[in-house]
């Protein structure tokens, strides 16, 4: 059973650099590591997309004469229930139908 816990745990840390693919013990504290860059990779994924998402928002915000914020709120008064990640891709594919969208928030902030 040591045995079998051991090549599992070795088998875990192939490909890593030096003594890390090949000493139990080091290959042990490596695969914690690595577990623990990957939980934090994770995270950090929905942030980067988050923020990829905004950017795309608000640059074609810009061009249709406001920014981020107040579009947002515009939408949200105007009661369309768009997500991010999905504003994003009309932005960036169909720039008509964004405007179009960026129109009905302003009509619902000048009520």
């Amino acid at each position: 059973m040591t045995r079998k816990r051991r090549n599992k745990m070795l088998k875990l840390a192939k490909g890593y650099w030096g003594a890390k693919s090949k000493h139990f013990k080091m290959a042990k504290e490596q695969v914690m590591k690595s577990g623990n860059y990957a939980f934090a990779g994770r995270k950090m994924k929905k942030r980067d997309f988050r923020a990829l998402w905004i950017t795309r928002i608000s640059a074609q915000a810009k061009v249709c004469g406001m920014n981020y914020s107040t579009l947002m709120h515009g939408l949200k008064l105007a009661g369309i229930d768009l997500n991010r990640k999905m504003l994003a891709e009309i932005a960036v594919s169909d720039k008509d139908a964004f405007a179009a969208i960026a129109e009905q928030a302003k009509a619902a902030l000048a009520k």
